[in-house]
């Protein structure tokens, strides 16, 4: 999908693609929440800002908008009295064949399934909303529906244990960035903490008691948010129409809402008109400044070896290539003759495989056995990196192309 759309488009074609997608996920969570249009709006804003740590030009993008989707199909069965469950299992079909992270239908069904099951059986919350025994067992035969769904892929039911599969893979939580906690020293990780401290702050603040199945869903994505960042997006999804349920309760009671004009008449349409056509400006400036071609390419060449990989399609060095686990996807791209030693669909390579590159990339002694074992011809990697120094003190590699960002060793007899 994301090829036809780079060959329509380009890059400018993925990255709006991207935006597409991320939009209509958060179009989904808007049509959950509750409250005024500014309580809505501004608690939107707030959990995409937070959900965009999560948003780049790659397939989970689709996952990120079959969970709104999949939450949407939940909310209707329990705040608006129409069901649409046997959606699911369709959208289920759809998701697997799409993306691995078809795990998130699975663990919103659980957790509502726990959290409905806990409001019949201790009758303490939001009593209004609680889904009969009768809709649990429907929700238990739609996740039942929908793990057969899963099955309905390349793998067949297989496919039922990778989620568990990639979880077991420990190098994933010990080396790769987004699969650890959050480091809330970085701002981008900010608006998160702001939205959970948020999400809990008014639901202890409104006099409306916590839904057992918020409590569950929104308690159970924070874990998951806390223990890997690639989950934020999941708890943005959760987390945001349940604050605005709560912080439109807090209004309510203190007879603080604001309802906007039904239209606005006289100077005021004006200024609106005004005020959008401002806005739609701006933004129209700064897309068409982002995806310009020259911004794009400063962009790829701030993050990515563009430099080095033109070197070796012009050069073409000899033998197998040993690369960076970051810059794999892009040099399958940039020089697609050179098979890649390892890239970032870390399911295909496993635990094993993924801990000798890391020791090996890290210039760890046993690194020299690595590269004859798989008889490496030339090695791509980040120039002040680790492999690189001890690298530079082996003679039986020498450095062919360097850049501030990459470096290129190959075999020292073979240097050309």
């Amino acid at each position: 999908m994301l090829a036809v759309v780079w060959r329509l488009g380009g890059d400018a074609g993925v990255a709006l693609f991207t935006a597409l997608v991320a939009t209509a996920g958060m179009g989904f969570v808007y049509a959950m929440c509750a409250g005024s249009v500014y309580v809505r709006a501004f608690s939107v804003a707030l959990g995409a800002a937070a959900a965009a740590v999560f948003w780049s030009a790659r397939p989970q993008m689709l996952s990120f908008l079959l969970s709104a989707v999949v939450l949407y199909l939940l909310y209707l069965h329990k705040r608006a009295g129409r069901d649409r469950l046997l959606l699911i299992p369709l959208v289920m079909l759809l998701w697997v064949n799409l993306h691995g992270g078809f795990a998130i239908g699975f663990i919103l069904l659980l957790g509502a399934i726990a959290g409905e099951a806990l409001g019949n059986l201790l009758r303490w919350g939001d009593a209004e909303h609680v889904v009969s025994w009768a809709g649990v067992r429907r929700l238990v035969l739609v996740t039942a529906l929908s793990a057969a769904a899963v099955c309905v892929n390349p793998y067949g039911p297989q496919m039922l244990a990778y989620p568990f599969r990639t979880v077991g893979i420990g190098a994933l939580q010990d080396f790769i960035q987004e699969w650890a906690s959050p480091n809330f020293h970085a701002r981008q990780m900010w608006p998160f903490a702001f939205l959970l401290l948020a999400v809990y702050a008014a639901a202890g603040l409104s006099r409306r008691r916590l839904d057992w199945t918020d409590l569950v869903l929104t308690a159970g994505t924070a874990f998951l948010a806390l223990t890997a960042a690639r989950n934020i997006a999941v708890f943005a999804v959760v987390a945001t129409p349940v604050l605005t349920r709560h912080v439109d309760a807090i209004l309510d009671e203190r007879g603080w809402q604001v309802r906007p004009q039904a239209a606005a008449r006289g100077a005021m349409r004006w200024v609106n008109l005004a005020l959008l056509v401002l806005i739609l400006l701006g933004a129209a400036l700064k897309v068409t400044g982002e995806l310009a071609p020259r911004a794009v390419k400063q962009a790829q060449e701030a993050a990515l070896p563009v430099r080095a990989a033109a070197w070796l399609s012009a050069a073409r060095p000899e033998g197998k290539m040993f690369n960076s686990y970051n810059w794999g996807g892009y040099l399958m791209f940039a020089v697609p003759d050179y098979p890649v030693y390892v890239d970032g669909r870390t399911d295909l390579y496993d635990d094993a495989f993924l801990r000798v590159f890391l020791n090996t990339w890290r210039g760890l002694p046993g690194w020299e056995e690595t590269l004859k074992a798989y008889d490496i011809g030339f090695v791509v990697i980040e120039s002040g990196g680790l492999m690189a120094n001890a690298m530079r003190h082996d003679a039986g590699w020498a450095v062919a192309y360097e850049d501030e960002q990459a470096v290129v060793f190959v075999r020292a007899e073979t240097n050309p």
